[in-house]
């Protein structure tokens, strides 16, 4: 059974485990994804006596949003408000947010808007940058972002509505050659995708990403601030596979002037998109890394 944390907008549905007196983690997966990703991590958290929260983002899983009447935006402003709001809901302090994709878009917003609260981050699989549609897109980076434009076209959003576990499992499959995906393990993601949001939010995240349709005006103030991405405020580490096909590894090279406190990148060797899932080990090790621990 789900514990559930009302915020403003959502009544966010999430999974708690560990030493209920440990270190706070709050893990938060990616899209298409679901907080399944984090099984096979949190032995090792829990062996170093974390408490660990996973929390499911807007439009997956038993998340739902508190009135029909509110947008169904998958703006990263809205993502970093969410996470922000499920940790003060919880009363959480000192909290080391892992994030994985949009997880990590979240926790970027959080890191640089709204850091008390927040002890430091662990980045996975996607780089920090300008929240601006008119950034500047490298071509190898465009034909990697092809389905991001594929759901600005009706035809894209039916696949969206009436595939989504072939459209998402090519995405997986592409994503990170080589990986041999455990049928179950989709198949118990794909669950989350059955969110009657699900298919609105991720179209709208990525048409408001490149400029093809407005945000919520709720969060117009954190986009402004975005724009121009402000410095991340605590100690950070992205960690990030060298076989992505998704946000290739290049998207999180040269970035170390937007983080203010410690910094540190991490390539996986013939790891792709899903660190996570692929990597599970190396992936706690980084987390571990600014997590006080008081086990073993």
């Amino acid at each position: 059974m789900y514990e559930y944390a009302e915020t403003a907008a959502l009544r966010i549905a999430y999974d708690v485990s560990g030493p209920a007196q440990g270190q706070t983690v709050v893990t938060v997966h990616g899209w298409p994804d679901d907080i399944h990703c984090w099984e096979a991590v949190l032995p090792d958290l829990h062996q170093a006596g974390c408490r660990v929260y996973r929390p499911y983002l807007r439009g997956f899983g038993p998340t739902r949003f508190r009135s029909p009447d509110r947008p169904r935006s998958g703006q990263i402003g809205a993502l970093g408000r969410d996470l922000a709001d499920f940790i003060e809901a919880l009363d959480l302090h000192d909290v080391v947010v892992a994030g994985h994709d949009w997880g990590a878009r979240a926790g970027y917003v959080v890191g640089a808007l709204f850091p008390e609260r927040i002890r430091a981050l662990i980045a996975i699989s996607a780089g920090y940058s300008t929240n601006r549609p008119d950034s500047e897109v490298p071509y190898p980076l465009a034909h990697a972002y092809w389905y991001e434009w594929y759901v600005a076209t009706a035809r894209g959003r039916e696949m969206l509505e009436r595939d989504r576990r072939g459209f998402c499992r090519y995405l997986w499959t592409t994503w990170s050659p080589g990986w041999e995906i455990a049928d179950a393990d989709f198949d118990r993601a794909a669950t989350a995708w059955d969110n009657p949001d699900w298919a609105e939010i991720s179209a709208h995240a990525y048409l408001h990403r490149w400029g093809e349709a407005p945000g919520d005006p709720a969060y117009q103030d954190l986009e402004h601030r975005l724009a121009e991405p402000p410095p991340v405020r605590v100690p950070s580490l992205v960690l990030h596979g060298e076989r992505d096909g998704d946000n290739l590894a290049e998207t999180t090279e040269g970035k170390d002037d937007l983080f203010a406190e410690h910094y540190q990148r991490i390539l996986l060797p013939d790891v792709g998109h899903f660190p996570p899932r692929e990597a599970p080990a190396a992936t706690a090790e980084a987390i571990l890394r600014l997590t006080p621990t008081t086990g073993p």
